[in-house]
């Protein structure tokens, strides 16, 4: 494969680390529930293809995401792959459960607005970061990398636009309570460029620093890459993305899909930025698990060198 031709720019990350989520935020959307046997074959292909980080799975109580039910039976089939594998833990009961099987890197999930905590936890804003504040301290003392996901970063279902003051202020106490890193999350996908940088302005230019941002797109309005091309370009080096763009359903109204991996190799490596990923592997481990899906991927790359001859 010649393409696409690598034309550099100047100013942007020289790599940039694929935050994989499609095992977790990808088929966590599922309607039907994926084998666990198949998720570990999907997480070690994923591996294979030159993914270093890829998120696992959630400790999450079954009765909410039963579609990752299987956490206890998946992690150990996956734990001896020689990449990192993070997974997402809601509470303490969740980390309990994650340091049982030798998990060193956890995330937990806040929300920036106050309706979307209600919805997604059931508590006020603040309320949330109470209850990650002894999570987050706990996998601390216990040596484990934390991230920490803040979704309606750029807009909310029920309260509209959201101010970025108000986003700085909880990426800030998130940071304070010990998370080594920030994803910021487009949750329902209605960010565009200038409001990406101003977010990032926002935060940089009150001392965050840039390294320990990530950015996490969804293409509801076609916007995932010109967003992560304006984080790019802010020095953001991690990106969120999902593998074949799973993560809610392209067919349905208002769909709210990750940006698809191979979408986001396909222009890194346009800009000349190594991200360690083989594109030919990586479009048919995404071939192959929508294959078990029984559907075609999104993902625009997915789809044009798929019909390639």
């Amino acid at each position: 494969m010649t393409l696409p031709m690598t034309v550099p720019e100047p100013g942007l990350p020289a790599r940039v680390r694929i935050h994989e989520v499609g095992p977790r935020d990808g088929l966590q959307n599922e309607k039907t529930t994926v084998p666990t046997e198949v998720k570990a074959e999907f997480v070690r292909r994923l591996a294979d293809a030159g993914l270093t980080t890829i998120e696992a799975t959630s400790f999450v109580h079954p009765k909410w995401v039963p579609q990752l039910a299987d956490a206890e039976d998946l992690f150990p089939r996956v734990s001896h792959l020689p990449v990192d594998l993070p997974v997402l833990v809601p509470n303490e009961r969740g980390l309990d459960r994650a340091l049982a099987l030798g998990a060193r890197r956890i995330a937990v999930f806040a929300s920036a607005t106050e309706s979307f905590a209600k919805a997604n936890l059931n508590r006020t804003v603040d309320e949330a970061l109470a209850m990650f504040e002894p999570v987050v301290a706990r996998a601390k003392a216990e040596g484990l990398q934390v991230r920490g996901y803040l979704s309606m970063c750029f807009g909310d279902p029920w309260e509209g636009p959201v101010p970025v003051e108000q986003v700085a202020g909880v990426c800030r106490v998130l940071l304070g309570m010990g998370c080594d890193e920030l994803s910021l999350g487009d949750t329902i996908g209605v960010a565009t460029p200038g409001h990406v940088r101003a977010l990032l302005a926002e935060l940089t230019g009150h001392g965050t620093p840039v390294d320990r941002l990530a950015v996490h797109f969804h293409d509801t309005y076609g916007q995932a890459l010109a967003n992560t091309y304006a984080a790019l370009q802010h020095g953001v080096s991690t990106v969120d993305a999902s593998a074949g763009g799973l993560g809610g359903c392209p067919y349905a109204k208002s769909a709210t899909g990750n940006l698809a991996t191979e979408d986001l190799v396909w222009m890194l490596h346009g800009l000349g930025i190594d991200t360690g990923v083989d594109l030919g592997r990586l479009v048919a481990t995404s071939e192959w698990m929508a294959g078990r899906l029984g559907r075609p991927s999104p993902s625009r790359t997915v789809r044009a060198l798929s019909h390639k001859e």
